[in-house]
């Protein structure tokens, strides 16, 4: 660990890696029953939660780190993060978005030491430079533990991407590499997200959080009064066995609400730091293919017997087991599972969500 790293991380830093989600626009091979965070999208040899993991538990304890999953995943996670302290796997009851899983582990940690400062991150983002990353959390969190302060980490972008949020800031610093947040923005149209591009103030939204959590807390109580009022009526609860049956009791009543709409946009105490680490949400197969490596012709394979013929610019993931045949196909994403075979033009990717949603209504949850 270097010295600025061991300088602002200390017994009070915790990680909340986020493990709920679903993953659909990886369908069909990430399914509900076993969602993209606990594959091995990249063909790396780990899972995209193990990497996850890696990452942080190089400068903080195993016992700082928790993962906050739904109900229906915690034996997968502790499959997969047998190392893992068991308590620090925490289900939730429903998905509710990710302001009431903030809200959760926010509340928890801060019952259990209240100097807590929170690294809060998703499980299935694909991080190449781990360093650097390393490096910007640690500027965060000097930030955070000296001012009242809110901070999230943006991408410095490299082309109009309209899957990712945009997070627009201020041109001056208040500190090195930090800068407070004028708006935010959902998924732009490719006309908007080149504007954006072009006035060198946006950044993409990473959903990576620094904070400390009596400041976010007190931010739900300002923004979210409601869930404020749900997770603190019986705190003392919290790391005790009363805690399932409570947040059993609490989850019903939350309102289904992202942290970025419910508290980000509206505070203004947010900053952001621009970085460039690497980044990729691996939201969709055409983020997959940009990291995949590729032949000469730009096609990226995962499978041990594709053959590609005349085709350009495809990714491409099969059956072990399963010889495959491509030829006259640009730019498509061919997924062959043992069940479920999607052909679809990489264009096209966004709508992978509405396919599953047609499955379902005309077929049924078999194939989910």
């Amino acid at each position: 660990m270097n010295a600025f790293l061991k300088k602002n991380i200390n017994s009070h830093t915790y990680i909340a890696i986020m493990a709920g989600g679903i993953g659909s626009r990886f369908w069909p091979v990430s399914r509900t029953h076993l969602p993209k965070q606990f594959l091995d999208i990249l063909g790396a040899g780990s899972t995209l939660i193990q990497q996850t993991m890696e990452r942080f538990r190089s400068i903080v304890p195993l016992e700082n780190i928790f993962v906050v999953t739904s109900d229906d995943y915690m034996e997968l996670v502790k499959e997969q993060l047998p190392e893992l302290p068991e308590e620090n796997i925490i289900g939730e009851p429903f998905r509710k978005n990710t302001a009431p899983c903030i809200a959760y582990i926010s509340f928890k940690l801060f019952q259990k030491d209240p100097e807590a400062s929170l690294i809060i991150a998703p499980a299935d983002h694909l991080i190449l430079d781990n360093d650097k990353f390393l490096d910007v959390c640690a500027n965060a969190l000097s930030f955070v533990n000296h001012l009242n302060a809110l901070v999230t980490i943006g991408i410095k972008p490299s082309h109009p991407n309209t899957g990712y949020g945009y997070i627009q800031h201020e041109m001056g610093e208040v500190a090195p590499s930090i800068s407070k947040v004028k708006t935010f923005t959902e998924k732009p149209g490719k006309e908007l997200a080149q504007t954006f591009i072009d006035s060198g103030d946006f950044l993409w939204n990473a959903g990576i959080f620094v904070w400390q959590a009596s400041r976010i807390i007190a931010a739900f109580e300002k923004y979210l009064p409601e869930m404020h009022e749900l997770f603190s009526a019986e705190a003392e609860k919290y790391n005790t066995p009363e805690e399932k049956g409570m947040i059993e009791s609490i989850y019903p009543q939350c309102i289904t609400i992202s942290i970025d709409f419910g508290i980000m946009e509206k505070a203004d105490n947010v900053y952001v730091i621009p970085a460039a680490f690497g980044w990729s949400d691996l939201g969709t197969w055409n983020s997959a293919w940009e990291n995949m490596e590729k032949d000469y012709l730009e096609n990226a394979c995962a499978g041990d017997s594709v053959m590609v013929i005349d085709a350009t610019k495809c990714v491409v993931h099969t059956q072990p087991d399963k010889l495959v045949i491509l030829q006259g196909l640009d730019d498509f994403i061919v997924v062959d599972t043992k069940d479920v075979l999607l052909i679809c033009k990489k264009e096209k990717e966004q709508e992978i969500k509405d396919y599953v949603a047609e499955v379902k209504r005309n077929i049924g949850d078999q194939y989910l």
